[in-house]
């Protein structure tokens, strides 16, 4: 057995993802980008003298992912100085049409091609794998079930795309208790798109390590795969974040502050490369916020910026309903309605009645 192993565990690139929410030019950017990834873990491994690298599935977004996209791919993972396996997922899954069959894959390529666990044994490094794939956008069918690695002196890795006691047999499920009973070192998985904390089941080591790139608000904070070490038959993993840019939503409380600088005061370090959704809540006057304003001032600062008016207007506002007035008469009436919403969403539609109602009674522009 080799003194020591250091391998990669990375899973659901979705390449050719649509970033459907971004404008035309962006969504193409970022697709362009996501197809860099592996070229960029590729100069990590090198780098990093990485000798095993396990992706989980769903590197594509679908089996229909355009070709130069498959082979741009393959390029980077030839460029890696390592073992490359993969279990293909219910996005990629294998079969007549995808990249897996129609790509041609380097040597230091394998892929897990039939829905049954088949083993790549690696005898320099006392380590066998045991991997499966979806061969269709669904598996039920529990592939551990009944499994225990053999008690050969090896350690024995799984490498799957699926779910750990789902709710339904859907994706690739697996049982915690036949994690357990499965006599595997570590169990490297895919299909959830949120990094867990590695987890035991029994003596079986497990984890997810998220997606390496955020796609939408769906997919917030730091990304990336999970480095590891095999030695002396115990498996140690340390999180690498990895994403070129991050997804994040700030929620900014502008109850009596001026909007622009509450954002400002609430942003903590570099934000131009990443992608942000801020959420306005708290007290305004009848005006509100003025979002185009904001978004146009705050632009720069970002690399795509959303800005959502989550305020209400404040009590003070709403007092003066006792007024004998026209203004007095409209707000009693909204105030009524609001007092009746039975959601947040009815309440924000009659708080920008009562705005818009206002800025007509004043002659106020509010765009």
């Amino acid at each position: 057995m080799a003194d020591m192993l250091k391998f990669i565990h990375a899973a659901d690139f979705h390449l050719d993802s649509p970033f459907g929410a971004m404008p035309a030019r962006q969504a193409a950017a970022r697709r362009r980008e996501s197809r860099e990834l592996a070229f960029r873990l590729a100069e990590y491994v090198k780098r990093e003298e990485i000798r095993l690298v396990l992706l989980a599935g769903d590197l594509f977004d679908s089996t229909g992912a355009f070709r130069e996209t498959g082979e741009q791919l393959a390029q980077a993972f030839g460029q890696m100085r390592a073992q490359v396996l993969v279990a293909p997922g219910n996005h990629d899954w294998y079969g007549p049409g995808s990249p897996w069959m129609t790509v041609d894959w380097p040597e230091n390529v394998t892929i897990f091609r039939e829905e049954r666990l088949t083993a790549v044994d690696f005898p320099d490094w006392g380590l066998t794998v045991h991997g499966a794939a979806f061969t269709g956008d669904s598996r039920p069918e529990h592939v551990l079930s009944g499994f225990t690695a053999p008690e050969d002196g090896r350690v024995h890795f799984g490498l799957l795309h699926g779910d750990v006691d789902p709710a339904e047999d859907r994706y690739g499920p697996i049982e915690r208790a036949e994690i357990a009973a499965s006599g595997l070192s570590y169990l490297a998985l895919g299909h959830i798109h949120k990094r867990t904390e590695p987890f035991y089941c029994g003596r079986t080591l497990c984890a997810w390590p998220g997606c390496p790139e955020g796609r939408g608000f769906d997919e917030l904070g730091e990304k990336g795969f999970y480095q590891g070490v095999l030695e002396g038959g115990t498996v140690t993993l340390t999180f690498v974040p990895f994403a070129r840019r991050r997804y994040e939503i700030l929620e900014v409380d502008v109850t009596g502050k001026e909007p622009g600088a509450a954002v400002k005061a609430a942003l903590t370090g570099e934000t131009e490369r990443d992608l942000y959704r801020i959420l306005l809540t708290g007290e305004t006057e009848a005006a509100g916020v003025d979002t185009e304003a904001l978004q146009e001032a705050l632009a720069e600062r970002f690399y795509a910026l959303e800005i959502r008016d989550h305020t209400r207007m404040a009590e003070d506002v709403w007092k003066r309903e006792g007024e004998d007035s026209l203004r007095g008469a409209f707000l009693r009436e909204l105030r009524v309605r609001w007092k009746a919403a039975s959601t947040e969403a009815e309440r924000e539609t009659v708080t920008q009645a009562a705005r818009f109602g206002l800025a007509a009674l004043d002659h106020r522009d509010l765009g």
